[in-house]
């Protein structure tokens, strides 16, 4: 008896609607990293975390708006016609799911970034703290160990 066909696979129309409405709700560091640094509008990057974290170090072009203060504080500084996407530490946190939560409660179009502070890390990318721009080496369980984009 097979595991993986233990539960059989959904039809593909409901596969495609499935992966679709995933696709719609989520988006990964790679993407996040090609739209800041194609400088793409209306794209606005949310770090969640306390001052802490993101004093130790968060993705250039991020705004600090930590989840206790979105609702407070977004109406006027986050333009109502913006993408947002959250990020908090990492796939063992689910603050950037509050986050979009909130966001979306206030009629915000939201995307979470999955992986988080932790892949954008992994994979390479330069982030920025309280010592300035730091880069890092890129973990090869997450992306080619070159550098170049895994282009998946």
């Amino acid at each position: 008896m097979s595991a993986v066909l233990s539960t059989p696979p959904a039809s593909p129309a409901a596969a495609a609607a499935h992966f679709a409405g995933k696709l719609a709700f989520e988006t990964d560091v790679s993407d996040v990293h090609a739209d800041l640094d194609a400088g793409v509008p209306g794209v606005v990057v949310v770090d969640t975390r306390s001052i802490d974290g993101w004093e130790q170090g968060h993705l250039p072009g991020a705004i600090h708006l930590p989840t206790g203060e979105i609702a407070d504080r977004a109406p006027a500084e986050i333009p109502r016609d913006s993408v947002v996407v959250t990020y908090c530490w990492g796939p063992g946190c689910n603050g950037s799911t509050r986050a979009a939560l909130a966001f979306a409660r206030l009629g915000y179009a939201v995307k979470e970034m999955i992986g988080g502070y932790e892949y954008w890390v992994r994979e390479g990318f330069p982030t920025v703290g309280v010592l300035g721009l730091t880069t890092h080496e890129v973990d090869p369980l997450t992306a080619p160990a070159s550098g170049v984009a895994c282009a998946c």
